[in-house]
């Protein structure tokens, strides 16, 4: 699902990402462990194509068999929103849009009929227990639930892989561990791949592996 050889990230003078190689599986969970500075979430970036990559001699990255480095801005675009999936710690709702209209702006930008994707954001909330809140906005909403609908924004366009960045570590440990297994039940359900970095411990020894970096590169492939 996903292959990088030698990532390399340098911002001006500072060298970030240091050589980096990876091979992720399809349906894998991977978490992505490492102190503050260890470059874990640059990492999620380039993966995710959120950042773009320093190009050496020897490095690719390949996503679903498609190799990110060679498209230009606006098929990375396509290609990001049809095909990946994004959780962030703050949830990064839209704060004057309904947490409906949240979940289906995605599949609006793919294109998608508008009905059809609304009905597909309805049972995706409902699935995740969110259906007498689809008309609420994120202000009315807890951080659970805040977290809940930006899971179910991430699966609207059926991405393959799924990036997440500290996504429990603004809630309770409960509201955490609540939305730790469902990242599995989703991955048995619908086959996502999650990449996950996180300082939980918990959430990172349940993963399929664990990534750990130090420095720029990682040194642990559990």
């Amino acid at each position: 699902m996903i292959k990088a050889t030698n990532l390399h990230k340098y911002y001006d003078n500072l060298h970030v990402l240091k050589g980096v190689d990876l091979h992720i599986k399809k349906g894998e969970i991977v978490s992505i462990v490492g102190a503050s500075g260890a470059g874990k979430t640059t990492l999620l970036q380039i993966l995710g194509t959120l950042d773009k990559l320093s190009i050496l001699e020897g490095t690719s990255l390949l996503i679903n068999e498609e190799d990110v480095t060679k498209m230009n801005d606006k098929n990375l675009s396509k290609f990001r929103n049809l095909h990946l999936g994004f959780i962030f710690q703050f949830h990064q709702l839209l704060p004057e849009f309904t947490a409906l209209e949240n979940v289906y702006i995605p599949g609006l930008i793919a294109n998608r009929n508008k009905k059809e994707v609304e009905e597909e954001a309805k049972k995706l909330l409902e699935y995740l227990g969110l259906s007498h809140r689809i008309d609420h906005k994120p202000s009315e909403l807890s951080g659970g639930e805040q977290q809940r609908v930006a899971v179910a924004r991430a699966l609207i366009n059926k991405p393959a892989v799924i990036f997440a960045d500290e996504p429990s570590g603004n809630l309770d440990t409960n509201t955490a561990e609540n939305l730790h297994q469902l990242f599995f039940k989703l991955r048995d359900e619908f086959g996502q791949t999650f990449v996950i970095v996180t300082h939980n411990q918990d959430l990172a020894n349940m993963a399929d592996r664990k990534l750990v970096m130090v420095d720029g590169k990682i040194v642990t492939n559990d």
